[in-house]
């Protein structure tokens, strides 16, 4: 089978294209036949060596995907040769680029009827770090509010319409071309982050999702209300700033499972909640599509999703 391999750390040039044995599922596992994997930054920062987890190379990139079961493991239940999935390889982020890829059972749930394979693959790992962000992490309940950075971004936009539809009051920041966009997700103000500075028009949030980092993130302890929480799924804030401000500071790293992708598909096909691909590329593109990752250049709104036929 075509797997999409690094076999030492660095650029888009470092990904080769091998032909490989189709790995067999353990206990606990799913052998995915892989129809559509997203692609997103953390394959980048894995392939150039930056990933905060242990990476033993040679390894097959991505997590995100959407396929048809074609084998199970040992002690799994709720899944069958032939089901449609969508989810995530494993907690390593790998594997997931290729013709076929074992996955965990227990980040994997029934793909969303309403949803085409390519959709589906572009969901998992952003759609789950919104909604953990917004209800796992900060704990927001209705009638709360809510600022989130990059809101017009793959994780942004899901987090700005989940927080509508939890009830929650919310400010998002974007650049100029994206404000309608994330107004039309559900934000009820959005501010243009390069003309104002949101801490002079957003004040006394319950929460603050940053997805931006930097000095987005350390402005941010200014628009919190005391005992509120900042939550950011980018880096590590600064407690001392924190503590100045009376309020509560995280990072957190995203843990997919069945249950939350279950629950995010129940959403989609219920209309509550959209799914942005962005630019498709087949898998012979992988290079492309992680020159796009790392180009400064803006790159079409929405999730990189490569489509994968499957060389049975």
């Amino acid at each position: 089978m075509r797997a999409c391999r690094v076999h030492r750390f660095g650029g888009p040039e470092a990904i080769s294209l091998d032909d490989i044995p189709v790995p067999t599922p353990g206990p606990g596992e799913v052998l995915v036949s892989v129809r559509a994997a997203g692609v997103g930054p953390w394959d980048s920062w894995i392939r150039a060596g930056r990933s905060v987890l242990p990476q033993p190379l040679p390894l097959t990139l991505g997590s995100d995907l959407s396929g048809e079961v074609a084998a199970v493991g040992e002690g799994v239940s709720g899944f069958a040769v032939g089901d449609a999935v969508f989810g995530v390889t494993n907690r390593r982020f790998t594997g997931g680029y290729a013709d076929y890829a074992v996955a965990e059972a227990a980040m994997l749930a029934p793909k969303p009827p309403s949803l085409d394979h390519v959709h589906a693959a572009s969901m998992p790992v952003v759609a789950v770090t919104a909604w953990q962000a917004l209800f796992a992490q900060a704990h927001l309940a209705r009638g709360q509010s809510v600022l989130i950075h990059g809101a017009a971004g793959n994780v942004g936009a899901y987090a700005v319409q989940l927080a509508r539809r939890g009830g929650l009051k919310v400010s998002a920041t974007a650049g100029s071309a994206d404000l309608a966009y994330v107004q039309g997700l559900g934000a009820d103000q959005v501010v243009d982050f390069r003309s104002t500075a949101f801490e002079d028009v957003v004040k006394d949030v319950d929460a603050v999702i940053d997805l931006v980092g930097g000095e987005v993130q350390a402005r941010s302890f200014a628009v919190l209300r005391r005992g509120g929480t900042l939550v950011s799924a980018v880096s590590q804030p600064d407690q001392a700033s924190a503590r100045r401000a009376d309020v509560e500071a995280r990072f957190f790293l995203v843990a997919v499972t069945s249950a939350t992708l279950s629950e995010l598909g129940s959403l989609v096909d219920d209309g509550g909640l959209t799914a942005s691909v962005g630019t498709v590329l087949p898998i012979t593109g992988v290079r492309r599509a992680h020159e796009m990752l790392d180009s400064p250049e803006r790159h079409p709104r929405g999730k990189i999703v490569m489509e994968v036929a499957s060389s049975s």
